[in-house]
């Protein structure tokens, strides 16, 4: 059986039999998978009522502990997108009731927080678990042992990057 990124390579064979193009076969796919992947799950926000990257700041927030907040820096350290998407993405989930703005008592006005209010508490305890089962169906190809050995390399190859912690 072959995929895209083997055709992709064949003609590369075609046209340079010189070069070595095994990278490819694992960069190609990881990053066709992270499209392939983050389409199903832009699918599942969207079934629930939530625009893209809603659920993971719902998800940050939601497992940081009580009272489920955080400076803009740190939650953008332990969430999964970028910075030039949190203000936008924080002001639309504001005006919808799932988070809001907290100023800390005597600390720096400037420094503002990110909370989950209750209705975001609820909304992320509802999906989580079915988000669990999505991610479940995404992977549904392997086995669970197969799903372990990919993440066991794949956490090998993050910490070669220096992708080790959230702080």
């Amino acid at each position: 059986m072959s995929d895209a990124v083997d055709a992709i390579r064949d003609l590369w064979h075609a046209e340079r039999p010189d070069l070595d193009t095994w990278p490819s076969g694992v960069v190609g796919r990881v990053q066709r998978l992270s499209r392939v992947m983050e389409h199903e799950l832009r699918q599942f926000d969207t079934r629930h009522g939530l625009e893209a990257g809603e659920f993971d700041v719902l998800t940050t927030l939601r497992r940081s502990s009580p009272p489920y907040r955080m400076t803009a820096g740190a939650f953008l350290k332990a969430s999964m997108i970028t910075s030039g998407a949190v203000t936008r993405r924080i002001d639309r989930m504001e005006s919808r009731g799932l988070v809001e703005r907290v100023r800390p008592k005597g600390g720096d006005r400037r420094s503002v927080q990110i909370q989950l209010t209750e209705k975001g508490k609820k909304i992320c305890d509802e999906l989580f678990p079915q988000h669990l089962e999505n991610e479940v169906r995404m992977l549904s190809a392997l086995t669970r042992n197969e799903c372990d050995e990919l993440a066991r390399l794949l956490r090998k190859l993050l910490e070669s990057y220096g992708d080790t912690s959230l702080t």
